[in-house]
């Protein structure tokens, strides 16, 4: 069995409730099918099983450190990250014309998945790569194409966003980081940045940085960012990097988890040498690298996901072999101990887990099939489709990264708790899980910023039209269901909960165009938390619907996986959707404890 993900699972979640070998019906997935899908996913695991996961344990425990300037990882790293860009996954979705495979996202989201769960350290580098080399790929110049993302593409260089700085953090807009533009084209740049993951390591002749800076006399806040590409290196006449660009490692960020990638704090210029190549136009630079930012805040909640469902499969797998105890029904000390999966407690766990773990890989996997529709869409000229999708993924986003961030922690936190003791001991990679998992609650936008962003922008955003689509979308399902007799409950409970997010979101929201109190938004995780939970009960009741629908036409052989899809919708529909009613009464009622609450009461 894997200790991944289940790829059966997999299966179910790509082929039975998305269908996502009808993407290959469209000129742009033509040359794909489901057969070549099920290789490519079968390679991704074996590759992570293989490279990732053994280094895991290792990377963890031996963090990277600077020696003379040089950063020193440990052995194998190179390997293991060549092997994924030999397999061909750094430009799974890429463009054919651009050295990729032209993937459907889903498909390469689904694969990931697998590299996260085994080693979510070294799974950053490729995929920042590839989204620094959309970023040029859809914003830069042609020259900054050919210069930068095709060596980016290649996987000859990785990339790194440099977005944060000590005094500005999570607000962008303060940043500091200056340019300043020469005569010869490029410009100047100086300043330090904070939390660059990435930017130190030995194997790769190349490192590639965003930056975002501001440009002398650029308007305040967000709306005076630039973006910059500023290599480690400049390309010397020989055309190879070998010219250093000012751009210095000051330090190393020690964090709970993530310990196999760098964390760095980066000084640039020095000496007053640092060159950086705007991107696009002036003051745009946020709005461009937001292409990443957006990507990476799905792969954030498919990477919670991953960990959590990783943990999940740890601890049923110990569950199924650990004898302890007696069950209720038979105390006879001299009875054999029973495996402790025979507990209904220990039972609790797993299901909370699985709810959890298998509906926040579902959501994960629904956004990037959203991302493959929008480019159908577009494909076909379709422009209002395309616009609808993108409303959908802006309302989505924030859940996405935050609620499998949130939940699937928690699923860890079960994990460790069937192990009981050894559950936190280094003898098994549970405790390394969960340190790795509680930093995606951080990652690319805190819990908090993404709630006041659902709140006081997204369900308001083109008057309110992104969140009726989700309604329309969750309340056609909740309809089918109740002509299911054994799903007919479970859809008139969606039915109310959605009838309840309406009411006090409109409550609270106002008219369009009106922001949201700030007295309104002290509750926006309540509010974050509920509509997760809701949007993953809908994927529940449609994975309880094919589950249901494959269970009726006689699925035999896998009858046991299908009914327990059936039994952990009826568990999140039971112990994880009531929650939803206490969440929005605090969100109507604007309840003000925090609001009121003085800073000289603490």
């Amino acid at each position: 069995m894997s200790l991944l993900i289940n790829p059966r699972d997999l299966q179910f979640i790509l082929f039975e409730l998305l269908h996502a070998e009808s993407l290959c019906q469209s000129d742009r997935y033509e040359h794909c099918d489901k057969t070549m899908f099920a290789a490519i996913l079968d390679a991704a695991h074996r590759i992570a099983a293989a490279e990732f996961e053994p280094l895991a344990k290792i990377c963890d425990e031996v963090e990277p450190r600077m020696e003379a300037g040089r950063a020193i990882l440990p052995d194998g790293v190179a390997k293991a990250v060549n092997a994924y860009i030999d397999g061909g996954f750094l430009n799974a979705s890429a463009d054919l014309n651009e050295g990729g495979q032209q993937l459907p996202v889903v498909i390469s989201q689904a694969c990931m998945a697998y590299f996260v769960a085994a080693n979510p350290a070294l799974s950053v580098y490729p995929f920042v790569t590839n989204g620094v080399a959309t970023v040029i790929g859809n914003h830069g110049s042609v020259v900054q194409k050919e210069l930068f993302a095709e060596p980016l593409r290649a996987g000859r260089w990785l990339g790194v966003m440099a977005i944060s700085e000590t005094q500005a953090g999570s607000s962008v807009g303060d940043l500091r980081t200056a340019a300043i533009p020469t005569e010869a084209g490029h410009y100047l740049i100086t300043g330090s940045k904070m939390w660059i993951t990435g930017a130190a390591q030995d194997f790769t002749e190349n490192i590639v940085h965003l930056v975002l800076a501001r440009i002398a006399g650029a308007p305040a806040g967000t709306r005076g960012i630039s973006l910059f590409i500023v290599p480690k290196y400049r390309l010397s006449e020989s055309g190879r990097p070998d010219v250093w660009n000012d751009v210095n490692v000051v330090g190393l960020n020690h964090k709970m988890g993530f310990r196999g990638i760098s964390n760095t704090v980066l000084s640039l210029g020095d000496q007053n040498n640092c060159h950086g190549y705007l991107v696009g136009e002036p003051n745009n630079g946020l709005r461009y690298m937001f292409d990443l930012i957006n990507e990476a805040r799905i792969w954030v909640g498919t990477g919670a996901a991953a960990l959590g469902y990783s943990g999940y499969l740890r601890s049923l797998k110990y569950a199924r072999e650990r004898a302890q105890g007696r069950t209720a029904a038979n105390r006879n000390p001299n009875a054999p101990q029973v495996p402790i999966i025979e507990h209904a407690d220990v039972r609790r766990l797993l299901l909370t887990q699985k709810a959890y773990v298998e509906g926040g890989l579902c959501l994960a996997l629904y956004c990037a099939w959203l991302i493959d529709q929008s480019r159908l869409a577009a494909a076909a000229g379709d422009a209002d489709k395309k616009a609808d999708l993108g409303l959908l993924l802006e309302i989505l986003t924030p859940i996405v990264k935050s609620w499998p961030s949130e939940f699937c922690l928690e699923a860890n936190k079960h994990a460790i708790q069937v192990l009981g003791g050894y559950g936190y001991t280094r003898d098994f990679p549970l405790e390394r899980l969960y340190r790795d998992n509680r930093l995606n609650a951080i990652h690319e936008g805190t819990y908090g910023i993404q709630a006041i962003d659902l709140l006081g922008r997204k369900v308001a955003m083109a008057e309110g039209r992104g969140f009726q689509l989700l309604l329309s979308r969750m309340r056609e399902t909740a309809e089918l269901a109740q002509k299911e007799t054994a799903l007919a409950w479970h859809g008139s409970q969606l039915e109310r909960y959605l009838a309840r997010l309406a009411e006090v979101t409109w409550k609270i929201s106002g008219s369009p165009g009106t922001a949201v109190s700030e007295k309104a938004l002290a509750n926006a995780v309540h509010y974050l938390d509920a509509f997760g939970h809701i949007v993953v009960g809908w994927l529940w009741l449609l994975q309880a619907m094919a589950a249901n629908t494959a269970l009726s036409g006689g699925a035999q052989e896998d009858a046991g996986f299908y009914n327990g899809k059936m039994f952990a919708c009826e568990f999140f529909y039971r112990r994880e959707l009531p929650k939803v009613n206490h969440f929005l009464d605090l969100v109507e009622q604007a309840e003000a404890t925090c609001f009121n609450m003085q800073k000289d009461f603490f």
